[in-house]
Order: structure tokens, then C-alpha cells, then sequence
């Protein structure tokens, strides 16, 4: 193979594996935002993720919209018995001692990815309007996601307290996983659990 070969395959497989994450990051533009200037919804869907700051800057804009009355209630959607532990009792114990009524959270214990998360909002808990709150890294593929899927999603940047390194590795991971999300959404994947509403908390 020559090397002008070579250069034409390379720079294929970067245009292949560039395109998903190019279509979660156009499809969002105009939808992003801060706590401070979201617009009011009826639900915040707050994402999951491991303990630590990454997810103490997700639950404190959650409850920072609650509590200044842009929205009214909020879907905590997590992995209720992953690894990580039941990080849906966490999440709503967090938000209620930062000042969220119990009553207004309802939680979502097998939203086990971005895409089943979106997917049973709409089809499970009948969502049609929501703030998504992560961080910027994975906005642009949670809120297009929800938007493909009917919801009236905007999204909203959470506090990232990280070092470069993470960020970075958080950046890259998203890229690729934007691959993973034009997959589902190609074959329309079903969620992995697709018939249990969760109790409200």
C-alpha cells in the first residue's frame, strides 16, 4: 500500500469515528446552558455516575434549579445495584439535605446508560420536557440523545471540579461513546429494562 494509500485510510477512520461525536455536538448547539440562565421545565433528569465531585456538581445544580423554582420535580436515573453501590439512595438523600423535597424526586433505578436513561424518561415516566444536567464533557450526547427521542430536552453544565487529566480522559471517553449512542440509535435499541417504574423516593 502506498503511503498516499495510507494517508486517504487513515484519515477515513478518523472522518468515520468523528462523525457520531460531530452529530451529538451540532444537534445540542443552541440547547446548552447555566443553572443561572436555563430555562423553567417541568423535570430535572439528573445523570448518575460515581461518587465524588463529579457527582456532587451534578446533585448541587440539580437542587440549585429545584430550589429556585426552574423546575418543579426531578428523575434521579441511575444503577441502583451496580458495582458502585445503590447510587440512587445517595443521590436522593444528597438532594433532600440540600433542600429538595422528598415528594418532588422520583427515581429511576435502571437507567444504566445516557441512552436508557433518555429512552425510559420518555416511554416509562412519560417525560416530554426536561433540563438534563451533567457535565459539559457529556451534555452535547445526553441532550441530543433526549432530543432524538421526543423529549424537549435542554441541557445544563454542571460544576466539574477535576484535575486536566480526567477531563481529558473524560473528553475522549465521550468521543467514542458517541459511536456507541448513533449505534442505538440507528437500530432503535430498546432499554435494558423497559417495564418497572421505580416508587417515588
Amino acid at each position: 500500500m502506498t503511503r498516499k494509500r495510507i494517508l486517504w485510510a487513515l484519515l477515513a477512520v478518523v472522518v468515520l469515528v468523528s462523525a457520531p461525536w460531530l452529530w451529538t455536538f451540532l444537534a445540542a448547539q443552541g440547547h446548552l446552558h447555566d443553572a443561572d440562565s436555563a430555562p423553567p421545565a417541568d423535570v430535572v433528569i439528573v445523570l448518575g455516575t460515581e461518587p465524588g465531585n463529579r457527582l456532587q456538581g451534578r446533585l448541587d445544580t440539580t437542587a440549585a434549579l429545584v430550589t429556585s423554582g426552574r423546575a418543579a420535580s426531578v428523575l434521579v436515573s441511575g444503577d441502583r445495584g451496580g458495582e458502585r453501590g445503590d447510587e440512587i439512595a445517595a443521590m436522593t438523600d444528597y438532594l433532600v439535605a440540600h433542600g429538595v423535597d422528598r415528594g418532588r424526586i422520583t427515581t429511576d433505578p435502571y437507567g444504566l446508560d445516557t441512552y436508557d436513561t433518555c429512552k425510559r424518561a420518555r416511554d416509562v415516566y412519560r417525560v416530554s420536557r426536561a433540563l438534563v444536567v451533567t457535565q459539559t464533557y457529556h451534555l452535547s450526547r445526553a441532550v441530543t440523545l433526549c432530543r432524538h427521542m421526543g423529549i424537549d430536552a435542554e441541557g445544563v453544565r454542571a460544576r466539574c471540579d477535576c484535575s486536566a487529566w480526567l477531563l481529558a480522559s473524560k473528553w475522549f471517553r465521550d468521543y467514542l461513546a458517541s459511536g456507541k449512542a448513533v449505534w442505538d440509535v440507528v437500530r432503535d435499541r430498546p432499554a435494558r429494562v423497559t417495564d418497572v417504574v421505580a416508587a417515588r423516593s
